[in-house]
C-alpha cells in the first residue's frame, strides 16, 4: 500500500509540472502571407507568397508562449503581373534558382497588451540572416462548424528594409521603398 501511495504521489508531481503543448497548422484556404512596397514614391504595390507553411506550438490557451516557424517558397511570389513576378523570381532580388525558400523561426514573445504580442526571431531571407519584430494579434479559437476542428486566428504586420537582405540592390527609393510592409493573415488548426 505504501508503495501505491508513493508511486500515486510521483505521478501526481509529475502531472503538476507537465503541460499539454498544441501544435497549429495553417489552413491554407485561410491563410495569406502579404507585403507591399512603394513604387516611384507615388503608388503601393502589393503581392503575396502563395506556397508556405507555419507551425505554432504552445502551451498556454493565449499563445504568450508560442514558438512560431514559416517557410515559403520564393517562386511563389505573386504580385498579378507576370512580367514583375518574372523579375522579382530573378537574381535582381529573390534569385529563386539560388534561395529557393525564406524562413523565420521565433525566438521569443512578449505581451503588448490584450490579445498582442510583440514577435521576435530570425528570418533568413536571399541567404541572410537577421533578427526581426513584427507585431503579433491573436484574434480568438472557435471551432469550425464545417471540420468540427479548434481554429486560432492570427495577424502579423510589420516592417523590414529590404536593403538588409540585398534584395534588389540595383534598384533604389524612390523606385522602389526600402520599407516593405509585412501583413499575414491565417486561421490554423491544431
Amino acid at each position: 500500500m505504501k508503495k501505491i501511495t508513493i508511486i500515486l504521489a510521483a505521478l501526481i508531481t509529475l502531472t503538476a509540472f507537465t503541460t499539454a503543448l498544441s501544435t497549429w497548422q495553417n489552413d491554407d484556404a485561410h491563410s495569406q502571407l502579404g507585403f507591399t512596397v512603394t513604387h516611384l514614391g507615388i503608388a503601393d504595390v502589393s503581392g503575396t507568397f502563395n506556397d508556405f507553411d507555419v507551425t505554432i506550438k504552445s502551451s498556454k490557451p493565449d499563445f504568450s508562449d508560442a514558438s512560431i516557424e514559416l517557410t515559403a517558397k520564393t517562386a511563389s511570389i505573386d504580385t498579378k503581373v507576370e512580367p514583375r513576378d518574372n523579375h522579382l523570381k530573378s537574381a535582381d532580388f529573390f534569385d529563386v534558382e539560388k534561395f529557393p525558400v525564406m524562413s523565420f523561426k521565433s525566438t521569443s514573445i512578449k505581451k503588448a497588451g490584450k490579445n498582442k504580442y510583440k514577435l521576435t526571431g530570425d528570418l533568413n531571407l536571399h541567404g541572410i540572416t537577421k533578427q526581426v519584430t513584427m507585431d503579433l494579434r491573436y484574434k480568438g479559437t472557435v471551432e469550425n462548424p464545417m471540420s468540427k476542428k479548434q481554429t486560432a486566428g492570427f495577424q502579423v504586420t510589420g516592417v523590414i528594409n529590404r536593403t538588409d537582405f540585398n534584395l534588389g540592390s540595383g534598384f533604389p527609393p524612390p523606385m522602389i521603398s526600402n520599407e516593405v510592409r509585412i501583413k499575414a493573415d491565417g486561421e490554423f488548426v491544431q
